[in-house]
């Protein structure tokens, strides 16, 4: 369908401050976690706060495609942006835990339409040539809401309390709903009205099981849970390859997978999920052990990782618009990745703070070069009918390399320092408060073992970015269209 350029702009608009709503409410629930379980008696239970979130973001990701294909996304997108808002009221009104839990899950349900569908939603109405551009501009909103989230999120939990942590989006949300209704076009569901709904539900549930066995594994007290979860896992997938031989229209279409494109593009998201992310999330305390700052600078260097994502992001959306040509920045990208981070596994300790900041906005400044890139290339290699599948496929890959790559790197640095810290010190209650108030000579130990413990790590993220410079090469060369799906 084409529209004609202002409808383009306000759509984009709309679809840009959805997906902003969309990926801050990630973002600033997490500064007010420890207040908010306190608050309804149940700090042992506080991560499923998170983690009801993130499943329900993550399972729902592949029935919401295909739902989309079948029904089209206008649909799928504005319930779910009506679904997003109920939950965010309901979870400020929430009288005890498992009240919240129950709403963050439908919050994370409505958040995964939202996001999936404004991906979908540009690549009905714009041109594979048009779309690196688009993309990049609602690409903005995560790197946007990792800056100012939690920021956000601890000056609204110390001055209105943490229920305006949740209904601080509502009207952002209420101002875009209208908007987005007016902008977003109705655009007939796909070729293949039939829905999977044993696929479906077979899928959801052996994707649970596996990102929860994942998540699990590294707590002693859960390790009973997650084996049988994997165990669970692998039943899943076995009867789900059953399924899915048998099914009219797989949740997951082989055909997808049979292209070259598509499968270079779902391993570049895999190295976004398992490199960057997993790295970001332990980046601020290694900052503060190994180099002994307070933890309000040791978030400068994520959000250096993170403006050069922004700014590389929406570069790179443009010069690829401009020429069609787009081979070039997933293989720069995963070249310059994958050399920032050799050379924070290399570097010294000891060395100014600055000297990480610069390093890690390189390897931000890499990913950011192919991060929503990836959207619109293997948007262009599936079919109109396939938008949604293969789009959620891709955010798919990347959420679960997320989780995994997260739990490796968390499991091998909680290994990695409880096995070298001196006596006296306990890993399962060490924090940078406990280190700085230790003597000068136990401050220059701990610097050590963190800095000895992540340098490997960061060497192995390296050969992880090394191998997505293998996926780039795999791409094919050529221009992006210029013609409009119809």
């Amino acid at each position: 369908m084409t529209l004609s350029p202002a409808r383009i702009r306000v759509l984009v608009v709309s679809l840009l401050a959805v997906s902003f709503i969309g990926a801050l409410d990630h973002t600033v629930v997490s500064t007010s976690l420890a207040t908010i379980a306190g608050d309804l008696g149940a700090l042992e239970y506080m991560s499923w706060i998170m983690v009801g979130y993130t499943l329900a973001a993550t399972v729902m990701l592949p029935v919401l495609g295909k739902l989309g294909d079948v029904v089209g996304p206008r649909s799928v997108f504005l319930v779910s942006l009506g679904l997003f808002l109920l939950a965010s009221l309901a979870c400020g009104f929430a009288p005890d835990l498992g009240w919240l839990i129950a709403a963050r899950v439908v919050q994370g349900l409505g958040s995964a339409g939202i996001q999936l569908m404004s991906q979908t939603i540009i690549a009905r109405v714009t041109s594979p040539r048009q779309r690196p551009r688009y993309m990049a501009i609602i690409g903005t909103a995560f790197p946007v809401a990792i800056v100012v989230g939690p920021v956000v999120g601890g000056l609204i939990t110390d001055f209105l309390g943490w229920a305006w942590v949740f209904w601080i989006t509502i009207p952002i949300g209420l101002s875009a709903f209208p908007l987005a209704a007016v902008a977003v076009p109705r655009l007939p569901g796909g070729a293949h009205p039939r829905f999977d709904i044993p696929g479906s539900i077979v899928f959801t549930g052996t994707l649970l099981a596996l990102v929860l066995a994942v998540t699990w594994i590294g707590d002693d007290a859960l390790r009973p849970a997650a084996l049988a979860c994997a165990a669970a896992a692998v039943i899943g997938i076995l009867a789900l390859v059953g399924i899915e031989r048998r099914a009219a229209e797989p949740i997951l279409p082989p055909r997808i997978l049979r292209n070259r494109t598509i499968l270079a593009c779902l391993g570049l998201s895999l190295i976004v999920g398992s490199g960057l992310f997993a790295i970001v999330a332990f980046v601020p305390t290694y900052i503060q052990m190994a180099y002994r700052t307070t933890a309000t600078l040791s978030g400068l260097v994520p959000i250096a990782t993170v403006l050069g994502m922004l700014v590389s992001n929406l570069l790179t959306g443009w010069l690829v618009s401009r020429s069609g040509r787009y081979r070039f920045y997933p293989v720069f990208g995963t070249v310059l990745g994958s050399a920032g981070l050799a050379v924070m596994a290399a570097l010294p300790s000891g060395r100014p703070l600055w000297v990480p900041m610069v390093v890690m906005a390189v390897v931000g400044i890499g990913t950011g070069s192919f991060t929503n890139l990836i959207f619109a290339v293997v948007q262009s290699a599936a079919a109109r009918s396939d938008l949604g599948a293969v789009t959620a496929t891709t955010n798919l890959v990347r959420q679960v390399g997320s989780a995994v790559g997260t739990a490796i790197v968390g499991g091998v640095v909680g290994f990695g320092v409880a096995a070298h810290l001196p006596p006296g010190l306990d890993a399962g209650t060490l924090t940078p408060a406990v280190v700085r108030a230790a003597s000068p000579q136990v401050q220059d130990a701990v610097a050590v073992i963190y800095h000895d413990t992540f340098a490997p790590v960061f060497l192995g993220l390296a050969l992880v970015y090394a191998c997505g410079i293998v996926f780039a090469l795999l791409l094919p060369g050529g221009r992006l269209s210029d013609e409009t799906p119809e």
